[in-house]
């Protein structure tokens, strides 16, 4: 059984031409009647066999850093990237295997920063190492990006650096203030740049859409967890105001996510929606079960939306200007 990568590859090698593969994966799409273009499609499986070395993967890497981590926390360390590389020489480029390939590359940059950071700590004062060390962790994963093309690498290298410059701040006093902004400013740079990603592959064929589906994981929370805070729906004086502005703030995100073609948006401000609906019961309608009619009410809403999630999505889109909608994922 082959994949779009295995594809990929017989191009490069010249077994098969690109119009070729254009035109059966396009037979394909049709004779399923699938709407390919419309979906979120991300290799995480492709049989338990993933499972199975995944957690054998686990366990190798982690021993291999323990036992030298009994030395020294440098090799511990070292044991840590040369095993997780290794290993994906085999599983990740030869097999590629997808969750192994997730774990591997995790445990790869957690290697690469944790030795950095045992290295340079030498040299460069705590907390000012970690951002060194979030550079090298950075070029570390250009190299396995370039290497196993792994499309969950350029989330996870954003988010290393990200939690870096956030440890850094945390440990500066007067950089505190500053944290909130920097979670919105990081989400909204990771929502450009897996728009960015998606508008190379309008028709979500290629390693190119994993890539903006990892970037929008990341980026949903980084935007809405900033918001919301900010609003202060948790704080106990929120009252109708708060609640209505998290309302209307989740109209626009599942506006937004529409126009996109992508949930995270929706699913990450779903904590904050849910709670809002629930004050607003409780306080204004009185009710002891708000908390299950607004799971109900929000639930239902949501499956409703997943039923006809096409033909909504593609009422919002033609709405839009021209020069946009050449932009997002196209429509069938």
């Amino acid at each position: 059984m082959y994949n779009d990568e295995d594809l990929d590859a017989a191009v490069a090698a010249k077994v098969l031409s690109t119009e070729s593969v254009q035109a059966f994966r396009q037979f394909i799409t049709r004779q399923r009647q699938s709407q390919l273009n419309d979906e979120e499609h991300f290799r995480l499986l492709s049989g338990f066999n993933d499972i199975f070395v995944a957690i054998a993967a686990m366990l190798f890497v982690g021993s291999m850093s323990w036992l030298g981590n009994l030395i020294t926390p440098l090799m511990g360390a070292s044991f840590m990237l040369i095993s997780s590389w290794l290993l994906a020489e085999s599983f990740v480029r030869k097999r590629r295997l997808a969750l192994p390939a997730i774990v591997l590359l995790v445990s790869f940059i957690g290697g690469v920063f944790w030795l950095s950071n045992s290295l340079l700590a030498y040299v460069i004062p705590y907390p000012s190492v970690l951002l060194l060390a979030a550079v090298v962790t950075l070029l570390a994963s250009y190299l396995h990006w370039r290497r196993f093309q792994v499309p969950i690498t350029v989330a996870t290298a954003v988010a290393f650096v990200l939690l870096a410059i956030i440890s850094f701040m945390t440990e500066e006093p007067s950089l505190k203030p500053f944290l909130i902004p920097l979670f919105f400013l990081g989400g909204i740079s990771s929502f450009i740049y897996a728009m960015w990603w998606d508008s190379q592959d309008r028709y979500r064929q290629t390693r190119k859409s994993d890539v903006a589906f990892w970037l929008h994981l990341l980026a949903a929370p980084l935007i809405v967890h900033p918001i919301f805070t900010l609003i202060g729906i948790f704080d106990k004086n929120s009252g109708l105001l708060e609640i209505s502005l998290v309302l209307l703030l989740y109209g626009v995100l599942g506006l937004i996510s529409l126009a996109v073609d992508r949930r995270a948006l929706m699913l990450s401000a779903l904590l904050y929606v849910l709670y809002a609906l629930t004050r607003i019961l409780k306080l204004y309608g009185g009710l002891d079960m708000s908390f299950a009619i607004a799971s109900v009410s929000i639930g239902g809403l949501l499956l409703v939306l997943s039923i006809f999630w096409h033909q909504t999505r593609s009422a919002v889109v033609q709405r839009l200007p021209l020069r946009y909608q050449q932009r997002l994922p196209a429509l069938q």
